[in-house]
């Protein structure tokens, strides 16, 4: 039965993760298929409180996500929540994070720039979907499963353990470090019509990204050593480093 209950919870952890992540990108794209995204509807809140409540969301989200995902906080976790789904209870909080985000985000939909019905529209959708067909492509580079929790409930169902970390660079990862977040940092800032709100998001996710890559960087450090500070040495962060 337990086995059973692992399983099931790592199925539906991502099925939520999943759902979540679709309505991520129409929220950031704007599409009118979900009742609130970036820019509507238009809240009656000052300008001043709308900035504060989406620091605020986005501060939350930064937190959980990073505080969770830390070597130090999953060793006193783990005490309370199975080894086996303790990647998927990550998840069910990432997602509730981003569900309190979408729910309470407050756009400011005054526009910092529009270049919509121009040459530049197409280009910059087109780098909208490549920014998250990148980040689609380096969970599975890795391992998708692993990632999203699954690998680890399947391996309690068959009673087996989940081996020993290794450390590779398939494809994207030896042209950036990083490549999931690269991914997501182009799907954030490219949009024709970018918004107060929209820049704000956009500031605020980069910001989160920089600070989980230097969290993130010192568990790997911590974990691979000399293998991987010589990685570091020689592969881009977010960009490739062309020499």
């Amino acid at each position: 039965m337990k086995r059973i209950g692992f399983l099931a919870f790592g199925l539906v952890a991502y099925l939520f993760s999943l759902l979540t992540i679709l309505y991520l990108i129409a929220f950031v794209a704007g599409l009118s298929v979900i009742p609130r995204s970036i820019d509507h509807p238009a809240i009656g809140l000052s300008s001043t409180h709308a900035v504060l409540v989406d620091l605020l969301l986005i501060a939350i989200f930064g937190l959980q996500h990073s505080l969770m995902a830390r070597r130090s906080f999953k060793a006193a976790w783990t005490r309370l929540m199975p080894r086996a789904i303790e990647r998927s209870g990550y998840l069910v909080f990432s997602c509730l994070a981003f569900l309190l985000l979408f729910t309470f985000w407050q756009p400011l939909p005054a526009l910092l720039w529009d270049v919509r019905e121009s040459l530049a529209e197409p280009l910059l959708w087109a780098a909208f979907l490549a920014g998250w067909l990148i980040a689609l492509v380096s969970t599975f580079l890795i391992d998708h499963l692993e990632l999203f929790g699954l690998a680890q409930v399947r391996d309690a169902w068959r009673e087996r353990s989940t081996g020993a970390p290794r450390f590779r660079q398939p494809f994207l990862y030896r042209l950036v470090r990083h490549p999931l977040y690269s991914g997501f940092l182009v799907a954030f800032w490219a949009t024709p019509a970018m918004s107060y709100g929209h820049l704000l998001f956009s500031t605020g996710m980069t910001a989160y990204v920089l600070v989980a890559i230097r969290l993130e960087e010192r568990d790997l450090l911590s974990l691979f050593g000399a293998e991987y500070q010589a990685y570091r040495l020689r592969v881009g962060k977010l960009i490739p480093r062309f020499r």
